[in-house]
């Protein structure tokens, strides 16, 4: 009897146990550490969100914000249905309609558009979904047999990634797993526990191994905070740093001359250049005193060249968000090879990895379905958006834009010069749709929102910008309400519009399959049924890929020169591209408005992305804005009252923070807040401008003067 009742007992246990299951994930948002997820889902639905832990980037540990995806996933707020606008632009007052009704509105009114003037239509996506079937494949196929307009998509890392395509060939560099490995480690415009949290456990190895971490931003972030030493330059002086470094270690022979002799091209030009950033002329131009530069410089060419020391440069994009940021990239990316650093696998520099990955953009997005492949449609700059919407066509900018549909991006919220893309988003002649999971800031100027599913409810393959492994995405859970993929949506619409071509009837198991080329030697030795089963796969490369050159430009060398910028009419070397709007370059402008303004990511937000999750609200749960005690004091501005940010180009409301961690001269606000979220109805965008980078037509959202004043 008692062994009956023992068993009886434990009988729904055994079955609950036995009814869950674990599926294979792969973390979709904007972030260098591409994490493998560990799904537990029971009666499909989605219970629990792990990190992989035999998935070495991952190791099993997720950020806050990914760890709580199931409350996303099953948000109140989540849109399940078709929408209809029933009220003014930008109120976002919507109906449901169906399926049907939604896609017979925005076939009709794009198949009118596309007869008359296909440029008209305007594809608006970014990194919403970073995998490489859900984020631009059955879309770019539409958009080009219709012949819409083409999007540059600048708004991230595009100057970073010339920089480097102009130096090293493409978006490579060394590999993560080998910073515990280094002796010095630079972290240039970065805050790892924020934005890289898995390379940052790599950094604490490090530290405990005896290396020395130092910090060079503006700001002195959470990151800064927990290294032993920052160097806090002027925003948007980082390529005059970088050369200055570069001339001392040059006058002070820490150098490697056997390889820049053999890996290189261009160094006599830039030892000609490098001479102009004497450390006075640099400590002037950064704000900086001179012994921080000479320091620097001693502890990088000594640990590198006397003592043979592996150093490392984790570079990040928020260096680059300013009118020098391509030129500025540029510099600190010959330091590597100055010092000879590649030699080890632990040295170099690392900001993108995707130039390593294998993907056959051309069979996802088929360029040849264009009207014309030889002479392609415009490309409109998506940092420029909002001009490009309040455009009214002329033979220079071509037609005016009447249809954007918009996905994985949230332009009203992220874009620059925020009240200008709102005024074209306003546009009553203007057919906006928008496939989302929330009514966000962009939704509300809809004229039709589409109910797109999750990472949890679709097929994808994702690449990393961070690391270098494949990592396959299963569809862990039925999608709920009327919810459908990004590709899905895009099949329906391009049969209700039509379009019989055999490519839009391919399903996401052809789309994955067709995204990777397995011939490729960085895939060798796996097969698409091996990178399912195991969910992901490390690319075959050296631990040192340029320890002998072998940089992915045509001769296999770092290009100091770039000859392809002088083809151009730019400027081959590296140099510093002043700021647009500084004390030193724009004084007029900094004597109205003396403070200069940097938007880095919350660390709670995903740029828009989980800003409306209330777990993950900061605290205080308002917009803040972080500024110097003594430029508090001139202002009167005490800690926790309230604020007045503005501009010529407009003004927000904020909470200040008092601190010493933002430099004089400097002011922090942390973003990408919800517009609707904060109490004016505004964000840090209200600020930025529409100006764009010396390389690559970047936005300049760190490239911005403000004044600020108690509200």
């Amino acid at each position: 009897m008692r062994f009956f009742f023992w068993y009886y007992r434990y009988i729904p246990l055994r079955i609950e146990f036995r009814m869950k299951t674990l599926v294979k994930g792969a973390c979709p948002h904007d972030c260098p550490d591409t994490c493998a997820m560990q799904i537990t889902v029971e009666n499909d639905r989605v219970i629990k969100v792990n990190g992989a832990p035999d998935h070495e980037p991952t190791k099993g540990a997720l950020c806050t914000k990914v760890a709580k995806y199931t409350e996303r996933l099953y948000h109140a707020e989540r849109v399940l249905h078709p929408l209809k606008r029933v009220g003014q632009k930008g109120e976002g007052k919507f109906e449901q309609i169906s399926w049907g009704e939604a896609l017979d509105t925005i076939a009709g009114k794009l198949t009118e558009i596309a007869k008359r003037s296909p440029e008209s239509i305007l594809p608006y996506n970014y990194a919403g979904t970073m995998g490489l079937v859900q984020a631009d494949s059955m879309s770019a196929r539409l958009f080009h047999r219709l012949g819409a307009s083409l999007l540059g998509k600048t708004i991230c890392a595009s100057a970073g990634s010339t920089a480097l395509k102009h130096t090293y060939g493409a978006g490579v560099g060394m590999q993560m797993q080998f910073f515990n490995e280094s002796k010095l480690i630079v972290l240039w415009g970065t805050n790892s526990i924020t934005s890289n949290l898995h390379l940052w456990s790599r950094i604490q190895d490090a530290k405990r191994l005896g290396a020395k971490v130092v910090a060079i931003d503006p700001y002195r972030s959470l990151t800064a905070e927990k290294c032993d030493a920052h160097i806090a330059l002027l925003p948007g002086t980082d390529g005059a740093f970088a050369l200055g470094v570069m001339n001392l270690l040059i006058q002070n022979n820490w150098l490697d001359h056997d390889y820049i002799t053999q890996f290189s091209v261009g160094f006599d030009e830039l030892k000609e250049r490098a001479k102009r950033y004497s450390p006075e002329v640099v400590a002037d131009i950064c704000g900086i005193e001179a012994a921080e530069l000479e320091w620097f410089a001693k502890l990088y060419g000594e640990t590198a060249v006397i003592e043979k020391a592996p150093v490392a440069i984790r570079l990040n994009y928020g260096m680059q968000r300013s009118h020098g940021g391509g030129q500025a990239v540029r510099a600190v990316a010959c330091l590597p090879t100055l010092v000879g650093a590649w030699r080890n696998r632990a040295g170099g520099l690392l900001l993108s990895s995707s130039g390593f990955f294998p993907v056959n953009m051309a069979s996802l997005q088929r360029p040849d379905l264009l009207p014309d492949p030889a002479h392609p449609p415009r490309t409109i700059n998506m940092s420029t958006i909002g001009d490009a919407l309040c455009h009214l066509g002329d033979e220079a900018f071509g037609p005016k834009v009447e249809a954007v549909v918009v996905y994985n991006s949230n332009p009203v919220a992220v874009a620059p010069d925020s009240v200008k893309v709102a005024k074209g988003f306003a546009r009553e002649d203007l057919f906006t749709v928008v496939l989302e999971h929330f009514l966000t800031d962009t939704c509300d100027y809809a004229d039709i929102v589409l109910p797109a599913t999750m990472q949890m409810e679709h097929l994808d393959i994702h690449k990393s910008y961070g690391h270098t492994w494949y990592v396959v995405n299963e569809k862990a859970v039925s999608a709920p309400g009327e919810c459908l993929s990004n590709t899905e949506i895009f099949r329906q619409l391009a049969k209700k519009m039509g379009l019989a071509d055999a490519c839009f009837t391919e399903d996401d198991e052809t789309l994955l399959a067709q995204a990777i080329d397995v011939d490729h030697p960085a895939l060798l030795g796996i097969s698409r049924e091996q990178l399912r089963e195991t969910g992901w796969f490390q690319l075959n490369l050296p631990d040192a890929p340029f320890a002998e050159g072998r940089f992915y430009t045509t001769d296999g060398k770092c290009h100091f020169y770039s000859v392809a910028l002088e083809k151009e009419g730019l400027d081959p070397l590296p140099d510093f591209v002043a700021p647009i709007e500084s004390k030193k370059s724009n004084p007029s402008l900094a004597e109205k408005y003396p403070l200069a303004m940097i938007s880095p990511p919350a660390r709670n937000f995903m740029n828009t992305t989980f800003a409306n999750i209330q777990t993950l609200m900061p605290k205080p749960a308002v917009p803040t804005i972080e500024i110097h005690p003594d430029d508090a004091i001139l202002r009167g501005i005490k800690d926790g009252q309230q604020v007045k940010a503005l501009n010529d180009r407009g003004e927000l409301l904020l909470t200040a923070i008092v601190t010493p961690k933002v430099r004089k001269g400097v002011v922090v606000i942390p973003s990408i807040w919800w517009k609707k979220k904060a109490p004016d109805g505004k964000n840090a965008n209200e600020l930025t401008s529409q100006a764009l980078t010396d390389l690559g037509q970047a936005p300049t959202f760190y490239d911005c003067l403000v004044e600020v004043l108690p509200a």
